[in-house]
C-alpha cells in the first residue's frame, strides 16, 4: 500500500493534471470542428464515444494518464509503420474499432482514411473509365471495318466491268451518263471487255508428235455457209478433245442451196492451218496410206452416226476415242450441233472462237469486194454517213418452215399451204391444225417480222426517212408488193446488187456461199446490224459484233411485243414508241455473261473475252 504523496508532489500532479487538461480541451474543440465536416464520409464514432460525461479531476486518474503519457513519449517503436500500428486502432481495415476511452482517433490516422478513400475513388473510376474505353474502342473498330467495306464497296462498283445480268426474260444494264445515240452503244458499256481468244505469241505447243496422233477424223459440213462455219469450228475442238489429227472438212452439198462450194473456194487454207499449228494437227487431204477413200461416209465401219446433239466432252472421250484408236480413220456424221457449250472445258471454247474469230479468214477478194461495199453505202449522200443493214429473213422457205400466217390475199394463202404440203408432209398433215399453231407462235414472237413491221419499228426507234439501209437477204416472198411499206418509209434502201456493176458480181455468182459471204461482211462492219429472224447468220454477226468490242449496236427485236402492239387497235403511236424504245434500249448486243442464255455464237463473253 503507497503512502500519501507530499505537498510538492500533489502541486506537480495538479499543474501537470492542469495542463493536460487545457491541451485535451484544445484538440476536441479543433478535432469536434473537423470531424462535423467529414463524419459522413468516414467510419461513425463508437457508440462509448456519444454523449459520455466529462470525468471529474482525481489524483489517480492523474497518475495514469502521466505513466501513460511517458509510457507514448518515451517509448521507441521499430518502424512508423509498426508505431501507427499501436498508436492507430483504424490504420487498417482488418483491425476492429479501438474505444479510446472517449477520445477520437489520431490526425494522421484520419487523413491516412481520408487518402486511402480517395485512391479507391480514383480506383473505381479508373475501373469504370476502362470499362467505357473498351466498349467505346468496340465500336470505332466495327466502324472502321464498316468504312472500309464501304469504301471497298463503291470502288469495287466504280472498277466493276460494265455486265448486264437477265431476270427471267428481262435484261437489267447499269446506267451510262452518255445520251442515247441511234447509232452506237455507249462508249462506257463498250471499255470494260477485250477480245482474248487469239493466238498466243511466243506459247509453246502442247501437241504429240505426228506419230503421237490418236488417229483422224473427218467430216462433212453441213447446210449453208454459216451452218458450215459452226461445224468447222465444233471439229477442231472435237479434234482437240481426243488428241486427233482433222483432215481439212468437206463443205457438202446443201439440198437447198444447191451449191458445190468447196472449203478453198471461200476460206484461206493456209492460214487456217498455220494459225491453229499449236493447237490441232490439220492436214489437207486424207492420208495417202487410206487407200479406199470411197468407204469413208459410206462404210458403217468407219462412220461414227451415233452423237447426240450437244454432246458433252466426255462423251468423245468414252465413245468416240476408242474407234478412233482401233480404226486409226473415222468419220463423224452427221455433224450439225453435236458438241455442246456449258459441258466442255472453257479452253475448247474459247478454241472455237479463236477458229472462228481469227482462223476462218475469207479469200482476199471476198475481204476486198466487200470493203468496196461498205465505203460505198459510207458515201451515198455525198459525204460520210452511217448506214444499218438489215438482215431481212422473208423468203419462201423461211415463210414456209415457220408455219406462220402472215398478211395476204387467199390465193397466196393457198399457194403456200400446198409448198409446205409438198415440202414438209409429215408437220403440215391436212393443215387444219395450223391456224391456232400459228397464232400461238406469233404471239410468243416465233415468226419472221414482215418488211411493213420492221419499218414501223424502225421509225418507232427515232430512226429518220433518210437512212441509209443494206439490205441482206435472199428474193422476199411476195416481191416488190411486199417490200412497199419498207420502202415508202425508208426510200434508201440498197442491196448489193444495186451498189455493184454487173462485171463485179459475176466472179462471185459461180458460188452462192461466196455471195453469201459478201452479205456477212457488209453486215458485220455496218454501224448498226438488224436481224429480224433468228438463224446462224444473225446469230454469228451479233457474236462477232460483240467480240469487237459491244461498240457497234446489233438490234434483237422483240417479236413478242411487236405482235402485241400492233395486233392493239386501241394502242396510240406514242404509247407505241414509248414501249419499243425502252423494251429495245437493252437489246443492242451489250455485254451479257454466255451461259446459259446464249451459246458461244451469238454472245462469246464469258470464255473469249477478258476483263480490260
Amino acid at each position: 500500500m503507497f503512502s500519501e504523496p507530499s505537498s510538492v508532489l500533489k502541486d506537480e500532479l495538479k499543474s501537470k493534471s492542469k495542463c493536460v487538461n487545457k491541451n485535451d480541451k484544445l484538440f476536441n474543440s479543433r478535432r469536434s470542428k473537423h470531424t462535423h465536416s467529414i463524419a459522413k464520409e468516414y467510419t461513425p464514432r463508437s457508440p462509448s464515444s456519444v454523449n459520455t460525461p466529462k470525468l471529474a479531476y482525481s489524483p489517480k486518474r492523474a497518475m495514469a494518464e502521466l505513466r501513460h503519457s511517458s509510457s507514448i513519449g518515451g517509448g521507441a517503436t521499430p518502424s512508423p509503420r509498426k508505431r501507427d500500428d499501436v498508436t492507430s486502432p483504424l490504420s487498417s481495415d482488418s483491425h476492429p474499432p479501438h474505444d479510446d476511452g472517449g477520445r477520437d482517433r489520431h490526425p494522421r490516422d484520419r487523413f491516412r482514411s481520408l487518402l486511402s478513400n480517395h485512391f479507391q475513388l480514383l480506383d473505381d473510376s479508373a475501373r469504370v473509365y476502362s470499362h467505357n474505353f473498351k466498349i467505346l474502342l468496340f465500336f470505332i473498330t466495327i466502324l472502321a471495318f464498316a468504312g472500309m467495306f464501304t469504301v471497298y464497296s463503291v470502288i469495287s462498283h466504280l472498277n466493276a466491268p460494265y455486265l448486264c445480268t437477265k431476270d427471267g426474260i428481262t435484261l437489267h444494264c447499269p446506267r451510262v451518263k452518255e445520251p442515247p445515240s441511234l447509232w452506237e452503244n455507249p462508249l462506257s458499256a463498250t471499255t470494260s471487255w477485250k477480245p482474248c481468244a487469239e493466238k498466243r505469241i511466243g506459247a509453246i505447243s502442247d501437241l504429240p508428235e505426228a506419230n503421237g496422233t490418236n488417229g483422224y477424223i473427218f467430216i462433212h459440213a453441213e447446210g449453208g455457209l454459216n451452218q458450215q462455219r459452226i461445224a468447222i469450228c465444233n471439229a477442231v475442238a472435237v479434234a482437240k478433245i481426243m488428241n486427233a489429227t482433222l483432215i481439212l472438212p468437206v463443205l457438202k452439198q446443201d439440198q437447198i442451196w444447191k451449191d458445190q462450194t468447196k472449203f478453198e473456194d471461200i476460206f484461206d487454207v493456209d492460214h487456217f492451218i498455220d494459225y491453229l499449228k499449236d493447237d490441232v494437227r490439220i492436214v489437207r487431204d486424207i492420208p495417202s496410206w487410206f487407200t479406199d477413200k470411197s468407204e469413208l461416209f459410206t462404210s458403217i465401219r468407219r462412220t461414227v452416226k451415233n452423237i447426240p446433239k450437244y454432246a458433252p466432252a466426255q462423251f468423245y472421250i468414252d465413245n468416240v476415242l476408242p474407234r478412233i484408236k482401233e480404226k486409226k480413220i473415222m468419220a463423224l456424221k452427221p455433224f450439225v450441233d453435236r458438241l455442246g457449250y456449258d459441258n466442255v472445258p472453257q479452253e475448247i471454247n474459247r478454241l472455237r472462237c479463236r477458229v472462228n474469230y481469227h482462223a476462218l479468214k475469207f479469200l482476199p477478194e471476198i475481204d476486198e469486194m466487200a470493203d468496196q461495199l461498205v465505203a460505198r453505202m459510207k458515201n451515198r449522200t455525198g459525204s460520210p454517213n452511217p448506214f444499218m443493214a438489215l438482215h431481212l429473213r422473208f423468203e419462201k422457205g423461211m415463210v414456209g418452215l415457220s408455219f406462220c400466217d402472215f398478211v395476204g390475199t387467199r390465193a397466196e394463202k393457198a399457194l403456200m399451204g400446198l409448198y409446205r404440203l409438198k415440202e414438209w408432209p409429215r408437220r403440215f398433215k391436212d393443215g387444219s391444225h395450223l391456224w391456232p399453231l400459228a397464232l400461238q407462235k406469233r404471239k410468243e414472237g416465233r415468226c419472221p417480222l414482215e418488211p411493213g413491221e420492221v419499218a414501223v419499228m424502225l421509225r418507232a426507234m427515232g430512226y429518220p426517212k433518210e437512212t441509209q439501209i443494206y439490205v441482206a437477204s435472199g428474193q422476199v416472198y411476195g416481191g416488190q408488193n411486199r417490200m412497199a411499206p419498207l420502202r415508202n418509209m425508208f426510200p434508201n434502201l440498197v442491196t448489193k446488187e444495186e451498189l455493184t456493176t454487173k462485171d463485179e458480181l459475176d466472179n462471185f455468182r459461180k458460188h452462192v456461199t461466196s455471195l453469201a459471204a459478201l452479205d456477212f461482211l457488209v453486215c458485220l462492219k455496218s454501224n448498226v446490224f438488224v436481224m429480224t429472224h433468228g438463224g446462224n447468220f444473225a446469230k454469228l454477226i451479233i457474236g462477232a459484233r460483240r467480240y469487237m468490242g459491244h461498240h457497234q449496236k446489233s438490234i434483237k427485236p422483240d417479236k413478242g411485243l411487236l405482235s402485241k402492239s400492233l395486233g392493239d387497235p386501241y394502242m396510240g403511236w406514242a404509247t407505241f414508241v414509248e414501249d419499243v424504245v425502252i423494251t429495245h434500249q437493252t437489246r443492242t448486243g451489250l455485254p451479257e455473261a454466255t451461259f446459259p442464255n446464249y451459246d458461244i455464237w451469238e454472245n462469246p463473253l464469258t470464255p473469249c473475252m477478258c476483263k480490260a
